[in-house]
């Protein structure tokens, strides 16, 4: 079998236009308990993400649980990328037995939804387990994603993969949603939020326009 390939992108890959993103539970009450990554790299990705979405205006549903009477306010981090969108508050640990979540998601009309959350062996395994019943497809942002213990993170990971969730990192969806350097209009954009977001990648990238002018990834 001769195969011809062609320079045209994978389905499976993410884009602006064919997703939508759930934020979900991160929330100081939720975090203080999250023991499978540290408070600031998970405050920084789950900013990393939420810019990211807005940047390329992506759909993003933010959710909280008990907001005012026990889980407190979502990260500053995920909110400022969104200024003034509501947050739907749930009572239920499953966004997706939430009418309103499920309103919305509906008025949405995306297929394929991206998770990121607190905690991932509940507020992220009962959403994406029920949206794939219902023949949605699944990928969760596992760096974004915090437990209890490692444990609990990875047992998780490996029981939403099982049923055909596709996991990634928070870095790779910012750069999968630009894909292409020659995407001048986002470009400024996307190096600006590795800039501050993206760590080490961040750096080299400074340190490329500082020192050399450099343009491209």
């Amino acid at each position: 079998m001769t195969l011809t390939a062609k320079a045209v992108p994978g389905s499976k890959l993410l884009s602006p236009d064919n997703h939508a993103l759930i934020l979900i539970d991160y929330q100081s009450q939720m975090s203080f308990a999250t023991h499978s990554i540290d408070a600031i790299t998970l405050r920084n990705n789950a900013g990393l993400i939420a810019r990211a979405a807005a940047s390329f205006k992506v759909p993003t549903i933010l959710t909280t649980v008990a907001e005012k009477s026990f889980s407190g306010p979502m990260f500053e981090e995920v909110t400022a990328a969104f200024p003034g969108q509501a947050l739907l508050d749930r009572t239920s640990m499953n966004t997706w037995e939430d009418a309103a979540v499920i309103k919305q998601v509906n008025a949405i009309g995306k297929p394929r939804l991206v998770f990121g959350g607190l905690w991932t062996s509940v507020c992220i395994v009962g959403p994406v387990l029920s949206a794939i019943e219902q023949g949605y497809e699944a990928y969760v942002i596992t760096d974004a994603c915090g437990d209890v213990s490692v444990e609990a993170h990875n047992r998780a990971i490996e029981r939403m993969i099982q049923v055909g969730a596709m996991p990634m990192t928070s870095l790779q969806y910012l750069l999968e949603l630009q894909r292409d350097w020659a995407r001048t209009e986002t470009y400024e954009s996307t190096t600006g939020i590795a800039k501050i977001y993206g760590g080490a990648y961040g750096l080299g990238i400074i340190y490329a326009k500082t020192m050399f002018h450099a343009q491209g990834g």
